[in-house]
């Protein structure tokens, strides 16, 4: 894939579609291509958060650990982002990621995933929309359990 196609899949992405293109360029010069296979692990709860991932193609299980063993509370696709949350709160990685197919996704640095943040508020707008609609699914989730739970 050429660096004009990984801008174009980067504009595709609500998160990054209006930003400018040479910041987009620069994202996208700045970011590792990384695959992975079936099964292979992105990212490790407890590990620290040390990048954050844009999937561009294929899908992801997103595991975390429970006593009877690893939970799988979301699925991601592609044009979906990973792992800012422990960038953004500076904390260990709150969940598993596991390929579900053969993965490929840009790699984007903390320092450079921070920069961004900085250098446009759009995406800044954009992650607090991501992340409000992850608490959503969360709270709906919880919800839903707590409900079959017997009184």
């Amino acid at each position: 894939m050429s660096l004009a196609e990984e801008v174009d899949v980067l504009r595709q992405i609500a998160l990054f579609e209006r930003m400018e293109p040479a910041k987009l360029k620069l994202l996208a010069m700045t970011s590792d291509r990384v695959t992975f296979r079936p099964g292979g692990t992105m990212m490790r709860q407890g590990d620290d958060g040390d990048a954050a991932y844009v999937l561009i193609t294929g899908k992801a299980n997103v595991l975390v650990n429970t006593p009877s063993g690893p939970l799988k509370v979301a699925e991601l696709g592609a044009g979906q982002i990973v792992g800012e949350i422990a960038i953004l709160v500076d904390i260990p990685r709150t969940a598993t990621v596991e390929a579900q197919d053969e993965l490929v996704a840009l790699k984007i640095s903390k320092d450079n995933f921070l920069r961004l943040l900085n250098s446009s508020s759009q995406v800044g707008i954009e992650i607090i929309r991501v992340l409000a609609s992850r608490l959503e699914n969360t709270t709906n989730q919880l919800r839903e359990a707590i409900a079959k739970i017997p009184k």
